[in-house]
């Protein structure tokens, strides 16, 4: 890439972080300062973890794909290690949005049992085992399946330093076979093909139901429905932002490193970083819980940046005298 690319992409990589950083951090607060019991509604703490997911991208993954794209030189194994959290938080993304889908999909076929059946304990441990599982599934490539074998063949010293020059690149450690047929496969489109599938049964059981519903219950499904579309509407950008990603690879794979030039390869980076900057602008636009709890947030802080404006004056009056 030019070297003007590379400053446009870095420059849009630093402001996808930012974005990432203040959205979701005003998505956790909003979920936990401004709605009540938020940890007895199993899907707000789906939620915060997606948001968790999407923070950690902007504090980590896209510095990582900033410095993993040659900018540093590092051992072979602390540039696998590094690879490798990109990977975990990808994942914890796809398994929150799993949890998610299979709330919506008990709450809406088990309503009598939904509260006994899933209660503030079973979410916790729910939760755990995402977050383990994304640890186990992002870190695999530490138990072998990596391209540090060839980078050893190349290597003159025992230090298992990298090939071309000691660059650290995502690609020169994370094996092609294994972002293929295990990452995107088995840990991204699998889990994808579920969830369409449970939105799918979600949608046409709210169609059912609408149709001969009372007036009573029908404002309720209303709800239901508006909450599943946004949810739906945050998978859809997901497999929107990640997919031309992963099907890069797949070229990479099957045609060689001629199939992808360095544009549309840089372009699917930003897009999937992208993704985890756009989820707070969703919940914002169509979720009417979190709407409020935002309006909430900007409210309590122009009053105390009111208050802090109106004491400014009178304490350098006092000071004066």
């Amino acid at each position: 890439m030019a070297d003007w690319g590379l400053v446009t992409y870095t420059v849009l990589e630093v402001l996808i972080a930012v974005a990432c950083c203040l959205g979701n951090v005003l998505v956790v607060c909003a979920v936990a300062v401004g709605i009540q019991d938020c940890l007895r509604e199993p899907t707000f703490c789906f939620l915060v973890s997606l948001a968790a997911a999407d923070f950690l991208v902007g504090a980590a993954a896209v510095p990582l794909a900033v410095l993993l794209d040659g900018w540093v030189s590092l051992t072979s194994h602390q540039c696998l290690f590094l690879s490798c959290i990109v990977l975990v938080l990808t994942e914890a993304s796809v398994l929150s949005l799993l949890a998610i889908a299979i709330d919506r999909y008990l709450r809406l076929h088990m309503p009598f049992r939904y509260k006994a059946i899933v209660t503030q304990r079973r979410t916790l441990l729910a939760l755990s085992v995402c977050w383990i599982l994304s640890f186990l599934l992002g870190f695999t490539p530490l138990l072998g399946w990596h391209n540090l074998s060839v980078a050893g063949t190349h290597s003159t010293n025992t230090s298992s330093t990298l090939p071309n020059s000691s660059q650290c690149t995502f690609l020169s450690v994370i094996s092609l076979p294994f972002m293929v047929y295990f990452n995107f496969l088995g840990c991204v489109m699998a889990p994808l093909l579920v969830m369409t599938f449970l939105y799918i049964v979600i949608f046409w059981s709210l169609h059912k139901r609408l149709k001969n519903s009372c007036p009573q219950a029908r404002a309720s499904l209303l709800r239901e429905k508006r909450l599943a579309c946004s949810l739906a509407l945050v998978l859809m950008l997901f497999a929107g932002c990640w997919i031309p990603l992963h099907l890069m690879n797949c070229l990479l794979l099957f045609q060689g490193p001629q199939a992808v030039t360095q544009g549309p390869l840089y372009t699917g980076i930003l897009l999937s970083h992208a993704n985890s900057a756009v989820n707070p602008v969703v919940y914002a636009c169509r979720i009417p819980k979190i709407q409020k709890a935002y309006g909430q947030i900007w409210k309590r802080l122009a009053l105390k940046l009111n208050c802090f404006t109106r004491n400014k004056p009178i304490q350098q009056s006092v000071a004066t005298h």
